[in-house]
């Protein structure tokens, strides 16, 4: 069985309009007025 990959990235959701953080799914869903954005982990 092969085991989770640890990733480098994370998506998050934000509103376009208002800057704030929404949910990744409501930002797919909300093309207009949202983004997904790919943010790269910082490193210790």
């Amino acid at each position: 069985m092969a085991g989770k990959r640890k990733t480098n990235t994370f998506k998050v959701g934000r509103d376009a309009g208002n800057g704030r953080f929404i949910p990744v799914k409501d930002a797919q869903r909300r093309k207009k007025t949202a983004v997904v954005e790919t943010i790269k982990k910082r490193t210790k």
